[in-house]
């Protein structure tokens, strides 16, 4: 990807520190004796800012945090070369941490909960974000939002941006985004849900591209968002808009962890989006992204040059 345009915010509410290990085999009982762990700064916008990074993009992480987790995620971030803007709150930042069974090679995740927050927190957060993005450039927030915030704080969100930018791109979990889907105020730029949770708000398996397309476009014929971006797991991604249905295969690559792709392929998405790129060639940016993140150990991301390697192999299709 080349070529120079505004950067962009990334906004994310529940970061954490990212901890990842193996043991020999996961047993319950014996004290399991893991191997050295990788550190690295997670969270879903935190990611995505990472992922933009390495491509070479031009990026603002605004983090909620709190403690001295909060400072070492900073420092974690600070050693990636990621511009941060810390919004410090009441609440310890949170940990997660993952551990692979070496015998089996399946990998076992753990999400601790983040702090609650309340309407101090709430109004600094918003205070914070009205005032960093880039005037008519991308912000992205990714990632769940702290309990106290409210389940529409991505409504609020996109109140607190439009002086500056309409251009908001959402990748969010559970109850905010169940309230995103069925109490639609103003459209998101974009939305991007997995297939999970396509799944879990149609009510239904989506077990086709075309029947992932046609709940993306009956989103968007709500008002949810302007472009709808879905996951199909290894089968690919699927993108659409009022007139556009798109569909990305993604190439096969050996599975390491799935800690990350999602985030990867929103950052590197909206980056090929920042940058001019046609929707078409923005889904194949965050295809590679997340499929060369799929191939990495434990909480790492991709290298740029494993995304270019991969991009030839990312075949788009116009449905």
């Amino acid at each position: 990807m080349t070529s120079s345009k505004p950067g962009i915010l990334t906004i994310t509410l529940n970061p954490a520190v990212d901890l990842a290990t193996s043991v020999d085999r996961v047993t319950a009982g014996p004290k399991l004796y893991c191997g050295v762990p990788r550190v690295d700064p997670g969270g879903g916008g935190v990611n995505a800012a990472r992922a933009i990074r390495k491509l070479g993009g031009e990026v603002t992480a605004l983090v909620a945090v709190g403690g001295a987790m909060g400072e070492q995620l900073l420092q974690l971030l600070a050693s990636e070369d990621v511009l941060t803007l810390a919004v410090h709150v009441d609440g310890e930042t949170r940990q997660s941490f993952a551990v692979t069974d070496e015998t089996t090679g399946k990998q076992f995740r753990f999400s601790v909960p983040g702090e609650s927050m309340d309407s101090t927190d709430g109004a600094r957060l918003l205070s914070a974000i009205a005032q960093a993005p880039p005037r008519e450039g991308y912000v992205v927030l990714s990632g769940g939002v702290t309990p106290g915030l409210g389940d529409d704080f991505p409504q609020q969100v996109l109140n607190a941006i439009a002086p500056r930018t309409d251009k908001l791109v959402v990748d969010t979990s559970k109850t905010a985004l169940a309230h995103l889907l069925n109490l639609p105020g103003k459209p998101m730029h974009m939305l991007r849900l997995d297939q999970r949770e396509a799944e879990q708000a149609a009510g239904q398996e989506l077990a086709t591209v075309e029947e992932s397309l046609g709940f993306a476009q009956g989103l968007i014929a709500r008002g949810v968002a302007h472009i709808v971006a879905g996951g199909r797991g290894a089968e690919g991604s699927v993108l659409a808009t009022p007139d556009q249905r798109f569909f990305c295969r993604t190439p096969h690559v050996e599975v390491q962890s799935k800690i990350g792709a999602g985030d990867a392929f929103t950052g590197a998405l909206t980056l090929a989006m920042s940058r001019g790129e046609p929707l078409d060639q923005a889904l194949r940016w965050g295809v590679a992204a997340a499929s060369a993140t799929v191939g990495t150990e434990g909480t790492a991301l991709f290298e740029s040059s494993q995304v270019e390697a991969l991009l030839p192999q990312c075949e788009v299709q116009s449905l």
